[in-house]
């Protein structure tokens, strides 16, 4: 399905009743209602960042359900989109952090050099957040944390705000890193998440580890 490693690393539960049944009642949503990212790209992040090059975990919420935003990578949108406020504040952050200054709010050479951008919930209804959040995608995207987790390769998990903090207990590997602050959203960027460094600090735990660095 996905057309890489992930396939046979998620083999079990993608061959399970939970994930059939999962998938009927998302393309019946489909079917039935406006649903980002488009269906060509849901499964885009496993796609873009195969199982055996994931350096980097950023994990996000659902995605964006405004028209055209949504490209199936956390914090992601569409090249020529309006950048959301949340990726505003990423931008921000890192050009405090590292001096980079971005303009596309498309994070793919991101994903390109082992960045895997998850949403815990990998739909959502047009105009409607967290509208799939209960459908059931949390396991299936909580399995793909733990393999993440079974690498013997160190890698960074970056938890943004209360929602991606629940996922620290399915990190329990002490090779890896996790950092962690307040989301980036307006409402809390002040409160943490302005001056915590992630990007610089990525970027020395994979120097500290031979592994290269993410050109942000």
């Amino acid at each position: 399905m996905i057309g890489n490693e992930w396939d046979k690393v998620l083999l079990d539960i993608m061959s399970s009743d939970y994930f059939k049944d999962l998938m009927e009642r998302i393309d019946e949503e489909y079917k039935t209602k406006t649903i980002y990212p488009s269906k060509v790209n849901l499964f885009k992040a496993l796609v873009n960042t195969d199982y055996k090059d994931v350096k980097v975990v950023i994990v996000g919420q659902d995605p964006y359900h405004g028209e055209g935003e949504a490209m199936g990578l956390s914090f992601s949108v569409n090249d020529g989109i309006k950048l959301p406020p949340s990726l505003k504040n990423i931008y921000k952050e890192l050009f405090e952090d590292l001096g980079v200054t971005r303009l596309s709010g498309d994070l793919t050479d991101w994903t390109k050099q082992g960045v895997l951008l998850l949403n815990s919930t990998l739909t959502v209804v047009k105009d409607t957040p967290a509208s799939h959040a209960k459908l059931g995608w949390d396991k299936f995207t909580d399995e793909i944390i733990k393999k993440v987790n079974e690498k013997d390769t160190p890698v960074v998990f970056i938890l943004w705000g209360n929602f991606a903090k629940t996922k620290k207990e399915l990190i329990t590997n002490p090779k890896h890193l996790i950092i962690e602050s307040n989301h980036p959203s307006p409402f809390s960027a002040r409160k943490g998440f302005f001056g915590s460094k992630p990007f610089s600090k990525t970027n020395e735990f994979l120097k500290k580890n031979n592994i290269e660095e993410i050109n942000w």
